[in-house]
């Protein structure tokens, strides 16, 4: 799929390149359904079974009915509309909210937000091996608990959570209670709920550009029957919960790419877990190097220090740049900025300067692991070399 096969692109969690499957699918429905699928001619009623048939696909993907979908924008608009919109729908009866507190700003942003308007939130950090103590959690959750937040698998670390236990047990300690996945990371990495877990959880996020489809869309799983006050007003479009005209030909290739990918979550698992040991056994001999990610993290993530005293993330993402080698020092959306992750993950300075970020996807080849590997030695003998050279 890579354009340039020189290139070795190691930011999946970031964002994907877009399938050519689902790129001509986009340009194909931009000319066919280009009707409002609101309006009641024939070509609307077109553009509206276009939607409805993305919508399905998705559904199965996620395990839930079609109605229970709602397209968004992206993850992040589906997380601010889910925790912006329970809390409004419970803040009669309930002014507390637990979360992870290593969310992505997404969701932690909107948290500050509720936090600042007279929420109680309460934040569990992560363990220092990036692992969540999901009972201490569960210990937090009481009658004054509106909404539990608690990602599926974090961003940084690749870390998961067992986020239908969760859920399971906060419906137990107050059945009013609100729970709400950030599923950007985990959806089409793990395999689809099951019923049962699913009708615990009230709200679930997804993101196009995580699975090769265009940025722009993304999706809110929202659960038949739960309570929600949208902050968006306008017309009756998505239930009400997210109005405006759809982004009809984003939707059919958000639902190309969920279906080319549906199938096969094991063998992609499997490849990507092929890679992750490669990497990891490279990064063995590596004197010094440290990873972040816990041994039960999925596959396709793998977060690692090169080290105090070693030349810093940024240092370094350039140096590998140079030789066609692309990771991030985090989540993308942090522009640089210390990793929130490992802040919470209570790791030193120095091993969170200089932490990178490798994520795969089924595309990558053991070539592109090698090129990492080669890049990280000689990255780490030539800048700590000049830094030598300049201290002299």
């Amino acid at each position: 799929m890579l354009f340039d096969p020189s290139l070795h692109y190691l930011d999946n969690a970031a964002t994907t390149l877009v399938a050519p499957e689902v790129a001509e699918a986009v340009r194909a429905a931009m000319a066919e359904h280009w009707a409002n699928p609101s309006a009641l001619y024939a070509p609307a009623a077109r553009s509206e079974a276009a939607l409805s048939a993305a919508r399905a696909v998705l559904a199965k993907t996620i395990g839930c009915s079609p109605g229970e979908v709602v397209f968004t924008g992206c993850g992040s608009e589906g997380n601010n509309i889910a925790l912006l919109g329970l809390a409004a729908a419970r803040k009669s009866w309930g002014r507390k909210i637990v979360a992870s507190g290593y969310e992505h700003p997404s969701v932690a942003r909107p948290l500050e937000r509720l936090a600042q308007e007279g929420w109680r939130v309460e934040l569990v950090p992560p363990a220092q091996d990036g692992r969540l103590p999901l009972d201490e959690l569960l210990n937090r959750v009481d009658k004054a608990t509106a909404l539990v937040a608690c990602m599926q698998v974090n961003n940084e670390t690749g870390a998961q959570n067992d986020v239908a236990a969760l859920a399971a047990g906060a419906k137990a300690a107050n059945s009013r209670t609100a729970v709400h996945v950030d599923g950007v990371q985990g959806w089409l990495r793990l395999p689809p709920f099951t019923k049962a877990a699913l009708a615990n959880i009230d709200s679930y996020t997804v993101s196009g550009h995580k699975i090769h489809a265009p940025k722009g869309v993304g999706a809110l799983y929202l659960r038949r029957g739960c309570s929600i006050q949208p902050p968006y007003l306008g017309g009756g479009q998505e239930r009400g919960i997210r109005p405006g005209t759809e982004n009809v030909p984003y939707a059919v290739g958000l639902g190309v790419a969920a279906g080319r990918l549906a199938g096969d979550i094991p063998a992609r698992a499997a490849a990507a877990a092929g890679l992750n040991a490669r990497l990891r056994a490279g990064l063995a001999a590596i004197p010094g190097v440290l990873l972040n990610s816990p041994e039960d993290a999925v596959p396709q993530v793998l977060n690692l220090s090169l080290g105090a005293g070693r030349p810093r993330s940024e240092t370094m993402l350039h140096f590998l740049e140079a030789r066609g080698v692309y990771v991030s020092s985090g989540s993308a959306c942090s522009k640089g900025a210390a990793s929130h992750t490992l802040m919470a993950m209570g790791l030193p300075a120095g091993r969170i300067d200089t932490a990178l970020r490798v994520s795969f996807c089924a595309d990558n080849t053991a070539a592109d692991v090698d090129a990492l590997l080669e890049g990280l030695e000689a990255g780490l003998k030539s800048l700590q070399a000049n830094r030598g050279r300049h201290r002299g």
